[in-house]
């Protein structure tokens, strides 16, 4: 029986993956990195840390385009509905790789998600159907997330960067377009390059698809309407009162979306 460990490169992965070795051999551990290439660079120097601190066997993925590229290819720009880049990029290559490798009855899977996750735990297990699924942070022990960092310190490994500026995930450089305002807004106040650089790449879409479309959406008098990331660094910068700082959406890789209205290039 051999454990794959969905390894994204963040904190839960690292726990989840420390569980899974506690209790198994080693040499039937691997850990599965999907390389969406639009990660921070600071993650790549986590997993070589970690990887080593670990010893299991590594193994990285990489379908070849980065998010943008993937939008383009399928003519539809990511939001917190659909995100066709954890579809392409995360899902469907490790799916292959665990079908091209193993049958069910032969490999174990393990996701990351923590117990302040587990709403997302059914429908992960629903989405790898008939492979099985576990989540070694959603039983006892439960720890959190500054126990975990208290943990990583003992293990003499440096936490991520992106966790030191108050993102809640290591993925995809800060940037996700199932976040919201207030997670665009410090990605902004952080790391203002990133920011207009994925600003530059939404109006490229824009330009690209002929329409109007944003990442992010806004409420407001019971209606909802599309944000750009720039009208949002307007906004930023000129302190205005309508962002909403308490929505920061959060990531779903490795969910299936309930409806795709897009097609896979």
């Amino acid at each position: 029986m051999k454990h794959v460990v969905m390894y994204s490169g963040g904190i839960g992965s690292y726990m989840a993956a420390k569980r899974v070795a506690q209790k198994e051999n080693i040499r039937d551990i691997i850990l599965l990195f999907s390389d969406t290439l639009t990660e921070d660079e600071d993650l790549y120097r986590f997993i070589d840390q970690t990887i080593k601190e670990i010893g299991a066997t590594f193994v990285r993925l990489c379908e070849g385009r980065d998010v943008w590229q993937v939008f383009k290819d399928v003519k539809y720009l990511g939001n917190s509905r659909i995100a066709p880049c954890t579809r392409v990029l995360k899902q469907e290559i490790a799916r292959q790789w665990i079908i091209s490798n193993f049958q069910p009855e032969e490999v174990k899977l393990y996701v990351g998600i923590d117990w302040m996750e587990i709403h997302r735990l059914e429908k992960i297990k629903k989405n790898w159907l008939p492979y099985k699924i576990k989540a070694p942070l959603c039983e006892s022990p439960y720890y959190s997330k500054l126990e975990m960092f208290d943990e990583l310190n003992r293990d003499g490994i440096t936490v991520p960067r992106l966790y030191k500026f108050g993102f809640s995930h290591n993925n995809c450089g800060g940037f996700c377009v199932k976040a919201g305002q207030a997670h665009f807004k410090k990605l902004y106040d952080t790391m203002p390059e990133r920011f207009l650089y994925h600003e530059e790449m939404e109006q490229e879409m824009i330009k690209f698809l002929g329409k109007e479309v944003s990442i992010l959406r806004r409420q407001k008098n019971n209606r909802s309407y599309g944000l750009t990331l720039r009208k949002l660094r307007e906004e930023i910068e000129e302190e205005s009162k309508e962002i909403d700082l308490f929505d920061f959406g959060g990531c779903g890789c490795f969910i299936e979306e309930s409806k795709i209205t897009y097609k896979i290039s």
